[in-house]
C-alpha cells in the first residue's frame, strides 16, 4: 500500500461548511489513491445533504469519462430524479477538467467548490467560459491538502 503525507489545513478550530464538505470529498480522493486511481474525490450537496458522491474510476472501469465529478453528477441526478442540479454545490478536490466543466454546465449546478488548481488540464487554463454563467466558483478550499495528495500520488508513480 502506498503511503502519503499531507499538511493539515485545519489551522483554525472551527472549519467552515465548505471545509467540512471538502473533507468528505478528500475521503473519496484518498479511497481513489488507495485503489491506485488518480486521487480526486467529489460530492454534491443539496439542502445540507450529500446527494451524490464519486471518485476517479478510470482505471477500474477502463473508461476515460469515469471522473469523480461525472460519478457524482450521475448519483445526484438519480437521487433528485432529474438531470438539473440547480441549488446544488459540487465539492471536488481538484479543479474540474474541460469535460467535467462542460458536464457541470449542462447540469446547471449552482456552485462549484474546488481544492487544488490544475494548471495543465483544469478548465480555467483552457476555457473559463465553459462553466455555466450562473455557476459560482469557489477555488482553493483545503488547497494544500488536495494538492499534496495529488503530488504524492504522482511521486509514487515515478
Amino acid at each position: 500500500m502506498k503511503v502519503y503525507n499531507f499538511e493539515d489545513d485545519s489551522q483554525n478550530t472551527t472549519p467552515t461548511l465548505d471545509e467540512q464538505y471538502m473533507r468528505e470529498a478528500l475521503k473519496l480522493a484518498k479511497r481513489a489513491f488507495e485503489e491506485d486511481e488518480i486521487p480526486i474525490g467529489a460530492i454534491i450537496v443539496s439542502n445540507g445533504k450529500i446527494i451524490g458522491k464519486g471518485y476517479n474510476l478510470t482505471e477500474r472501469l477502463n473508461d476515460v469519462t469515469a471522473h469523480a465529478e461525472m460519478q457524482a453528477f450521475t448519483a445526484a441526478a438519480n437521487f433528485l430524479g432529474g438531470k438539473y442540479l440547480r441549488d446544488c454545490t459540487l465539492y471536488v478536490t481538484v479543479e474540474p477538467c474541460v469535460m467535467c466543466a462542460g458536464a457541470s454546465y449542462w447540469t446547471q449546478i449552482s456552485k462549484i467548490v474546488y481544492g487544488a488548481k490544475d494548471e495543465k488540464r483544469g478548465y480555467s487554463s483552457i476555457n473559463e467560459k465553459i462553466i455555466h454563467p450562473k455557476t459560482i466558483i469557489q477555488p482553493g478550499v483545503l488547497e494544500n491538502e488536495c494538492a499534496e495528495l495529488m503530488m504524492s500520488f504522482f511521486r509514487n508513480k515515478r
